[in-house]
């Protein structure tokens, strides 16, 4: 190509392109050929745009390209058209990925540190000329050796220079664009890219600190990062896995928040916490283990690897025994919550239902609310009974009771809204109770399973969960209404609300029965989605 670059052989594909090894007779080296083989208009503008940067960039923590070095080729066969080329430096030398190989359990601290420090000084330089990388992973760090003094799939000490590679998701910033709600291109790479890079959102340099962070984690951990996540927040759970300087332990965690305003703003930050942290760091050589032929070496070896062998046995054990005993202690703990939420959202429901009775047909203001929903509704209800009107006062205040005493047990991370409950208790079960009697007769089991199903999933929004509210509001409302279904089938009376003219206390124990159950089932439905669905749901990706 060009009279100049000479294909040796293929490396494989990355992205939109094909990758390989050509040789420049101008310079007499081995360099990387990328050629793009994707035509959408999308992919040729990524493609020009990493030529661009890696042109632009003149640092050794990043592929050298020359000026020239991006260039179209036209093709003939098997239609004409133009294929983008782009010739870069070849960085002889293994990645971090491959470095893992020999640290099954994890790298060396001191090794970790200084890759870190390199990786966030070449993150510096690129976030001055306005560029996000997006793609920081082990594989896309590489340590630069000299081809002439080592295989290029090994590291000689592990304090080579570092060198961030693949610009193919790179992404221009500027102001005016960080102060738009403007959405990202939806590149991303599992396990490593922040939530607002996942969703699409808008991205900065806290994007790169996210990955960067949970790239070293790995590297220490030798864990891929959602393997040690926690199910129900989603927050890495690895400081007990690798004993290291706490302070470092602690900028990892920051640079990992999901909330992008609790990571460090940029990388001169780091650099300052880095400079304090590398001082109490002693730099140890990375070096292969001596290659002897002897006897007594071998035997020597032999015997350390049979000691390690049942070191990591035994370490195994007690891992194993330490994560079903915190495994017990979670499921006795879920336990204990839901039974808890039941007790205080039954309490509730139960004080409500007896406080809603007695107001509306203990006092004045029952017949208050039938002339008010007759005058203001008239015809609205065809063939009820003048008495229907104060049956929403029960169930308004059932709804309240219940709301609060499912808030105040705070037993599944809901926030403690105790206004915004107590509105929605009573408008969810008050738009039940209309429901219920617009669309069926008081002697209707579909009807009364609608009403439950309508009144909890409005109730279970104003919870004010931490996320996948409506997960929670379905499973509670399917799953109550499913067991009321069972209970109606199995005989449980129909006409729980059938009220006399002057109803006798007597006639409130079908009610209150039924709104307890509900309250006993909503907890235990909201429990079953906070301590197994949502952190299945997290596990599987959905955030």
């Amino acid at each position: 190509m060009l009279d100049r670059y000479v294909p040796i052989q293929p490396l494989g594909s990355g992205g939109f392109a094909q990758i390989y090894t050509v040789w420049d007779e101008k310079t007499q080296t081995e360099k990387v050929l990328k050629v793009l083989v994707e035509d959408s208009p999308k992919a040729q503008e990524l493609f020009t745009q990493e030529a661009a940067v890696l042109i632009s960039l003149q640092h050794p923590g990043v592929p050298k390209v020359e000026a020239d070095g991006f260039f179209q080729v036209n093709i003939t066969s098997p239609k004409p058209r133009q294929l983008a080329c782009l010739v870069m430096e070849k960085i002889n030398g293994p990645t971090l990925d491959e470095i893992m190989n020999n640290y099954p359990q994890g790298c060396p601290e001191n090794l970790v540190l200084n890759w870190f420090t390199q990786a966030v000084k070449i993150l510096q330089e690129l976030h001055k000329c306005q560029i996000i990388h997006r793609d920081i992973k082990p594989s896309n760090l590489m340590l630069r050796i000299p081809a002439s003094t080592a295989p290029p799939t090994q590291a000689r000490t592990g304090w080579e220079q570092l060198v961030l590679i693949d610009f193919g998701g790179v992404k221009q910033m500027n102001a005016a664009m960080q102060r738009r709600e403007s959405s990202s291109t939806r590149l991303f790479s599992s396990g490593y890219s922040p939530p607002e890079q996942v969703t699409g959102g808008n991205v900065g340099p806290a994007a790169d600190f996210y990955a960067l962070g949970r790239t070293m984690i790995e590297l220490l951990t030798g864990k891929y990062p959602p393997e040690m996540e926690d199910l129900q927040t989603g927050e890495l759970r690895w400081r007990n896995r690798v004993n290291i300087n706490s302070q470092f332990a602690d900028l990892l965690d920051e640079m990992v928040k999901e909330d992008v305003r609790s990571r460090p703003s940029n990388a001169a930050i780091i650099l300052k916490r880095l400079a304090k942290i590398n001082k109490s760091a002693k730099p140890q050589s990375f070096s292969q283990p001596p290659n002897s032929n002897s006897a007594s070496n071998n035997l020597t070896r032999l015997i350390q690897t049979i000691e390690q062998a049942f070191t990591d046995f035994l370490t195994a054990i007690g891992k194993t025994a330490l994560f079903l005993a915190k495994a017990l202690l979670k499921i006795i703990q879920a336990c204990v919550a839901i039974i808890w939420a039941m007790l205080l959202s039954s309490l509730g429901a139960c004080c409500g239902t007896i406080i809603g009775f007695f107001v509306a047909y203990r006092t004045i203001l029952g017949d208050r609310i039938v002339e008010l929903i007759m005058g203001q509704l008239p015809g609205l209800i065809p063939n009820s009974q003048t008495n229907f009107g104060p049956d929403i006062l029960v169930f308004m205040s059932a709804g309240l009771g219940t709301a609060w005493g499912l808030t105040i047990s705070g037993c599944f991370g809901q926030r403690r809204r105790f206004l915004v409950v107590s509105l929605m208790g009573m408008i969810s079960y008050g738009f039940g109770w209309l429901f219920w009697e617009l669309i069926s007769s008081k002697q209707s089991s579909d009807g009364l399973v609608v009403m439950i199903a309508v009144s909890i999933f409005l109730l279970s929004l104003s919870f004010g969960f931490r996320s996948h509210h409506i997960v929670y509001a379905l499973v509670a409302a399917l799953g109550t209404a499913l067991i009321f279904s069972g209970l109606f089938i199995l005989g449980f009376p129909t006409t729980v609300f059938y009220f006399s003219p002057q109803p006798l206390w007597s006639e409130l124990g079908l009610p209150l029965a039924l709104f307890v159950l509900v309250a006993i089932f909503t907890s235990f439905w909201l429990g079953v989605s906070h301590y197994l669905i949502v952190p299945g749901l997290r596990f599987l990706g959905w955030r």
